[in-house]
């Protein structure tokens, strides 16, 4: 079967078939991807380019105690000496970060091996400089983490819930301050902490609570009446 002709014997005109048609949505999501790459380098620049002599020192110190969780370790061990509830929301947001580590470092980090941002070309100040990873940048580990216990001890323990949030959120801007991660990277790890947070938290509530039982006690029986007693009558 030939291809439709205009008068001139010409395929190109509006009976042609739309190539382009079906090429459509992958131009339109490789756009859109691109608009998203272009305001995440964007936001990158700007945070390197704003002048933040006082926070430096403080957000490098506290990425660098965001390393391996150790911030989020040591809440929970203080927790841990707490009562029961604490001790709970310790043991859920370890869990929690556990499995936000699976999931970033042998599951986003392989699946989507973004390089690491240039911040030397960037000119990010040396002042705030933490040693750059070798791992890819997306997603940020260190939020991931950071959310994932903040989310999960929060709900075991709501009074928690607001400085552990202050705190993550924190730990999640300082990768971007010290020019390790974008922006985007971080709120990918935001969205695997709170996903793994609910992983954790579901394992609890599925797992039956441990501890001794208490002693069931034995109902009352009436004492039985003597010989005595049953003989008397009435």
């Amino acid at each position: 079967m030939t291809e439709p002709t205009n008068a001139d014997g010409d395929t190109s005109g509006p009976l042609a078939p739309d190539s382009g048609a079906a090429r459509s949505p992958r131009r339109a999501l490789a756009a859109v991807l691109g608009d998203l790459r272009a305001v995440d380098g964007a936001l990158y620049a700007a945070v390197a380019a704003t002048s933040t002599p006082t926070l430096d020192r403080a957000l490098r110190r506290l990425s660098y105690a965001a390393d391996h969780s150790k911030v989020s370790l040591a809440v929970a061990a203080a927790l841990a000496s707490g009562g029961p509830r604490p001790r709970r929301a310790a043991r859920a947001g370890v869990v929690a970060v556990a499995v936000a580590s699976a999931s970033t470092n042998l599951l986003g980090k392989r699946l989507v091996r973004r390089a690491r941002p240039d911040r030397e070309a960037a000119r990010v100040t040396v002042g705030r400089y933490v040693p750059m990873p070798a791992s890819a940048s997306f997603p940020s580990g260190h939020t991931a983490s950071a959310v994932a216990f903040a989310t999960a001890v929060g709900v075991v323990l709501p009074v928690a819930a607001v400085p552990l949030g202050v705190l993550a959120s924190a730990v999640g801007y300082s990768r971007v301050h010290t020019g390790v991660h974008y922006p985007g990277d971080v709120a990918a790890g935001a969205v695997v902490g709170i996903a793994s947070a609910a992983v954790a938290l579901a394992a609890a509530a599925a797992t039956p609570a441990s501890g001794p039982r208490p002693a069931r006690s034995a109902a009352p029986t009436a004492p039985r009446p003597s010989a005595r007693h049953r003989r008397r009558r009435p």
